[in-house]
Formats: C-alpha cells, structure tokens, sequence
C-alpha cells in the first residue's frame, strides 16, 4: 500500500554508517540528562518567532545540557558565543545546531517561494537556495526551516505564499530543487545547510483556510496529492523533517505514527531527524489528544518526534516519564541517536566553528552576485495575466501617473519571512519607473492605503492620471496579510483600491495594474477595469527594480501560474486536476439543465494553472505521438512544434498532462507530467518531446496499491492547462 517507491527514490541522505558507530560511542558516554539535553530545541532572540527565553536562561540551559539546538541566534558573534558554552562548558563538548527560518533568503531577500515557483525554473529555484545557504551559513546557521512542501488549494490560507501552488508535480520538482540547493552535494562542506522539510504532513489542506485547523482528506488524497513533495525532497536527502500543527485522521501530525514512522520513515525511508513545529507538543493538550504535557511528551516520542521546539516538554517531563515506565531508554537513545549522527554528518563533532568565520561572513552576506541573482529571479517570477493592445511595455517617454499605495513601498516588496534581510535601501516600483523614464514626466499618488476605507485622496489620483499617457496602478497586499496565522475570508484587494481602480478606468486612460500579493486574489472586477495586469507576488529585495525593467520592456515576462485564480472565492476549493462527476458541463449543449455548475458563475476559473502571457505570442501544434500502444516497460514519446509566432524573444513554458479515461477508482481530468522551458527567438519554431512511461500512468488503484492498469488514455500538450490539444493512446496489458 502507499506511494510506489520506485516513483520517487530511495532516500539519498549521505551515508551515515561511520556517523552511526562514532554516534554509538558518545551516546554510551552519555547521561540520562545529557540524551534528553540533545532533543530540545531552544530561541535565542535574535529574531523570534514566539516569546523568546531571557537570554540568561538559554545560556544556563545550555552550560547544563538542557539544550541541544538553538534557532534564532543571528550573525557568526552571537553563535560562536553560544557554540563555545555547549563546547567549552558541558562535560561531553557536543556542539549545538543552529537553525533559522531562512524561507526565501537569508540576508538577500528573493520573491516569496510561490513567486519562485511561478518560474517553472528549476536550476533558477535550486540557486536561489544555494545562495540562501551561503549566506545563512557565512552568518553561522547549519540549518534552515525550509522548504515548505505543502500542496495548497485553498487561496484563504496565508501560507499558500509560501510554497510552489496547487500541483504535486510542480511541487514534487521545486522541493527537490530547494534541497538540492540547501544542502549542496556535501554536507561537511562550510557552505551547506540542513534543509528542514515542512509541514509533514497534508497542512496545506487546512479546513476553510484558516490557518493551524483541521485537515479531513481521505488517505487516498493524501497519498496521490499531499505526499508526493514530501517523497521528492527526501528522495533528494533532506536531512529533517518538521511536524505539522494540524490533525490527520482524528490524531494531531506530531502524536501521529502513521505519518511519521509508517509513511516517514518505513515507505520513504527517511534516516534524519524529525523536529515539531513551534510549541507544537504542548499543542496536543489544546488539540485534546493528550490529558497534559507529560501524556503529550508520551505520545510525541512514541510517534517519532526526536526534537522539541521551545516549550520544553520533553526537558521537563522524559525523565519521570522513563521513571513512570511510560516512555522507554530505548526509545530516548533512537531520538538522541539521531541528533549526534546528524551533527557528526555535519562535522560539528571534528569543527564546531566550522561554520563562524567573520570574514567569510562580511565577503558573502548580502553579496552583489546574489543580489544580481535576486534580480533574475524576480524577473521571471512575474506572471503577464492581460495586456490588451499592447500597452505593455511602457513606452520611453510617456507621461506616466504612478498611483497606489503599495508604489512606493519598500517593506512589502520582500513579503512575509523576510529573513534577515532589511528594506531601507530597497528601490521601489515608484522608484524603478522613475529611473527608467529620464524624462522628468513621472508623478506619484497614492490614491489609498492598502486596507484603509478612506477614499479622500481619490481626487488627487485622478488629477494626476488625467495629465498622464498611461497609468500604472500598483496595489494589492500589504506584506503581512499573507504567512503565517495570516487567512482571510476575502481574497479581492482589500481596502478601497478597487473603488480606485474604477475612478481612474473612467478617466479614458490606459491601466497597468501591477500586483503585488502572496496568494491567488479575486480579480474578476479588475480584469475588466484594467488594460494590463501584471502579477508581480511578493518580489524579494530587488522586486521594485526588476518590475519597473519589465515594464518597459528590458525583460519579457515569462511567468506561468503556479495555481489557479478562481474568478470569485465562492469557486474555492478550484484547481485543475479535478475529477469530472456524473454530470459535467458539456460545451456543445450549455443549456443542458442539471448539471454541475453554478448559477451565478462559470465553473472554470479567471485566469488557469499554467497560465502566463508575454511580450511576444507562441502558438503550439500537436502533440503527435509516435505510436498508439504502450507496452509493458516501454515508452511513448509526445512531440508538439511549439512556434514564437510574435516580434520579441521570449520563453514558452511547455506542458504535459495525461488523462487516464476509465479506471478502477475515478481519475483527475488532467495531470500534470512534465514541462520544458524553451527559450525562442522571434518567428522560431522548436520541436518539444516528452517521454510517456508506465510510471506516469501509475495510481493508488481500487486496492490501495500503486501502479497501472490498461486502458486508453489521453496525452495533452498545451502552454497552460486550459489551451490545450491532445492524442489518444492505449496502455496494453502485461
């Protein structure tokens, strides 16, 4: 039963056979105080997420043994410091681990990781977290809380920013990436960070969006959409896995061993350390799954929880309960264990500096080349979602009225996570436009604030846009309506800044509205009030230049939605791989009365999963597939021509679904299966191929167990997942 292993790897954790002996021989050495010392986790408050410890008691926790990691302790003086009383003052000299939440950069802030996603580039993804790691470990860290895999479908839930959409393919190959990038190919290697993937598992599908709530999904859900993430980045090595603060099947994910010792660790083979979210065990007694915090302490350790995060369960209560006979030596020593083979991995044990060089630190953080990278990035991040008559890019010259509240925004250009990252030499939207337009003609009104009902500075955004060729609103989110404990019930642009939008359409002048978000909004009014839109997310430190150099055109947006945009938030839950029902909408008789569908609202959704236009057109032909059988162990390949039929280079994203007709349970109308990034001259067609395995056929079949079954199945290649042609083929039996 379960996800087929042969699909997503073996876990490629560095071999920790040496490890495991030198770990052995310290954990003989070691005291009952001292194992249960190497399973907290403790804040220092260099940047907390919760209450912070008085610094005085972190630094007596430490000198006793109580404390084994440390997360929030910035720059390399603040953790050689607290290194050396774990070294220098404890009796066995074992190391801390130090980690922080290093989501979308560490001192070089890049676009918030569903903004990365939107790329559709990978190499660019991995880089990105390469040069997060450098910078967080020049700064001291060895380990970051990140990636955060959760597959998230429901735009409500402010977390969706942070992570790569709606997909589990898409999200598969991002994670994969992000540890990829995190880790290096060395662990030892000063330059490396311990991914930390998160939250294990399904924390996405939180009921009504509301952040830390229940999840209810089927395990057949679970398996097929909210697993397979977590499967490629363990796949890929990652070295920890973080526990979710939501429920599973009546029992909260860091109580719950059928997540973390029958899926973690027996089917995906995961060998690293699994580490509770914040206060997360203590949570249980809240959740009602435990009586108190010591039953908590109880549950948590049995179900595979080898690190507590910040309330101190298992310092204050493992050793009574060992006394109670509640929890066993033996479970303690596998969890402490643990952590000693993965420090030894590190090298902590043989350098615990390893990673405190000041002059490393002030060469490397917040280093040009990165922010260079940070530019890129942001660039192909932005998704082109209208651009009617082309008024997209600006031209040189004209008189443009910069009107919104978030234009001349430098703080929520970097969204939620910021790192360690600071804002105060950010260049804005406002001052990117300026930059690029030497004319002297540009002129700024803010028009609103962002969530404010005050409409008194409508007149003196109107004036200006009158005087103006062209407008460009920049509006949307302020930085901290999306992350963590940040759901809405709403997801149209808060505030009056649609009312403004209206006012300014009415002034007969061209409008750009740039977008700047970290969740799927409702823009169903302003796709029809705006000329051109340009989604722009949460762009990282260099977001402000990198969307004043796409509009005028130094750069041409090739973004593609990484989730769907519902037209109205009644659609949600809405993504593309839905199953079809008993009575879908037929296109040929839409008056066909009873059947699945709204009154008041179409079912497909305003702008689709994959979508993204640009400054130039492509058209894509086909697919054509080079045979109408699959066998057992064979492949087919799909080909399209996909042709840039415009007058600008540019980059199709071009995308594979499969479509399995008839199976023993129901299956998605599309799938994702593969996609190509394909840079293309003006007027340059390419062919794209695709190979078509068994394993892209594969499911959890009516029995609960992966893999195929014969059948027809359908192949479509399109540049979104609404454009779409497709071919026939049939899986025969075996």
């Amino acid at each position: 039963m379960g996800l087929c292993l042969a699909t997503f790897g073996q876990s490629h954790v560095p071999d920790l056979s040496q490890a495991a002996r030198r770990a052995d021989a310290l954990l003989a050495r070691m005291t009952l105080e001292e194992k249960i010392g190497q399973l907290v986790l403790l804040t220092s408050f260099g940047a907390a997420t919760g209450p912070p410890h008085e610094q005085a008691a972190l630094e007596a926790n430490i000198r006793n043994g109580n404390c084994g990691s440390v997360f929030n302790a910035l720059t390399v003086a603040e953790i050689r410091k607290l290194q050396k009383l774990a070294v220098d003052q404890t009796r066995l000299h074992v190391p801390l681990l130090f980690g922080y939440d290093v989501v979308h950069g560490y001192k070089t802030i890049f676009p918030i990781p569903l903004g990365e996603a939107a790329s559709w580039d990978l190499r660019a993804i991995e880089h990105s977290a390469r040069v997060a790691a450098v910078e967080a470990s020049a700064a001291g860290l060895n380990w970051t809380f990140a990636p955060m895999v959760d597959i998230a479908r429901d735009p409500r839930w402010g977390r969706i920013c942070e992570g790569a959409g709606e997909d589990p393919f898409l999200g598969s190959a991002v994670a994969r990436s992000q540890v990829r990038g995190f880790q290096g190919k060395d662990l030892t290697a000063p330059d490396t960070v311990l991914a930390c993937v998160k939250h294990f598992a399904a924390y996405g599908a939180a009921m009504s969006g509301r952040d830390y709530n229940t999840v209810d999904v089927s395990e057949r859900t679970l398996r097929e959409v909210y697993l397979p993430p977590y499967a490629a980045a363990v796949q890929a090595g990652a070295s920890s896995v973080m526990t979710a603060f939501n429920e599973y099947d009546g029992t909260p994910a860091t109580a719950n061993g059928f997540l973390l010792k029958r899926i973690l660790r027996d089917e995906l083979g995961f060998k690293g350390i699994v580490v509770t979210d914040y206060a997360a065990i203590s949570e249980l007694v809240a959740h009602g799954s435990a009586v108190d915090e010591s039953e908590a302490a109880q549950q948590a350790l049995a179900a595979g929880v080898d690190l507590d995060m910040e309330d101190g369960v298992y310092l204050h209560n493992l050793k009574q309960l060992l006394r109670d006979h509640r929890v066993t030596r033996k479970q303690i020593d596998a969890a402490a264990k643990r952590m000693l083979e993965l420090k030894l991995t590190l090298g902590l044990l043989d350098d615990p500096y390893r990673h405190c060089d000041e002059q490393r630190e002030a060469r490397l953080v917040g280093a040009r080349e990165h922010l260079e990278a940070a530019y890129r990035m942001a660039c192909e991040s932005f998704v082109l979602l209208k651009n009617d008559s082309q008024n997209l890019p600006l031209k040189a010259g004209a008189r443009i009225a910069v009107i919104g509240p978030l234009a001349d925004s430098q703080r929520d250009l970097l969204g939620s996570w910021k790192g360690d990252g600071g804002w105060v030499s950010v260049e804005t939207v406002l001052d990117g436009i300026k930059r690029n337009d030497a004319t002297d003609e540009v002129v700024f009104a803010r028009g609103c604030e962002v969530a404010s009902t005050n409409r008194a500075s409508f007149a003196e955004a109107v004036a200006a846009a009158r005087k103006a060729d062209v407008v460009v609103a920049v509006m949307g989110e302020s930085w901290d309506m999306s992350g963590e404990n940040a759901s809405r019930t709403s997801i149209n642009l808060p505030g009056v800044q649609t009312d403004l939008l209206r006012e300014l359409r009415k002034t007969g002048k061209p409008l750009v509205l740039v977008l700047l978000n970290g969740r799927p909004l409702d823009l169903e009014a302003e796709s029809t009030l705006a000329d051109a839109i340009l989604e722009a997310w949460f762009p990282g430190m260099e977001g402000g230049k990198a969307v004043a150099d796409v509009l005028f055109g130094k750069h041409n947006p090739c973004g593609k939605l990484p989730v769907t945009f519902p037209r109205r938030l009644g659609q949600v839950p809405i993504f593309y791989s839905v199953k079809n029902t008993g009575r879908p909408v037929n296109p040929a008789r839409p008056d066909e009365p009873y059947k699945s569908t709204y009154l008041d609202c179409p079912n497909d959704p305003l702008y689709p999963f994959g979508f993204g236009l640009g400054y130039t057109t492509f058209a894509c032909a086909g697919p054509h597939l080079e045979q109408s059988a699959l066998g057992p162990g064979g492949k087919i390949t799909a080909s399209a021509a996909v042709s840039n039929t415009g007058t600008r280079d540019g980059v199709a994203v071009v995308q594979l679904y499969i479509r399995d007709l008839v199976g023993s349970v129901t299956r998605p109308v599309l799938e994702l299966k593969g996609f190509q990034r394909v840079e293309l001259k003006a007027g340059e067609s390419r062919l794209v191929s695709f190979d078509i395995s068994e394993n892209d056929l594969a499911f959890l079949r009516k029995d609960m167990t992966w893999g195929t079954e014969p059948g027809a199945f359908r192949a479509f290649i399109g540049l979104d997942s609404r454009e779409l042609r497709s071919a026939t083929f049939q899986l025969s039996k075996k």
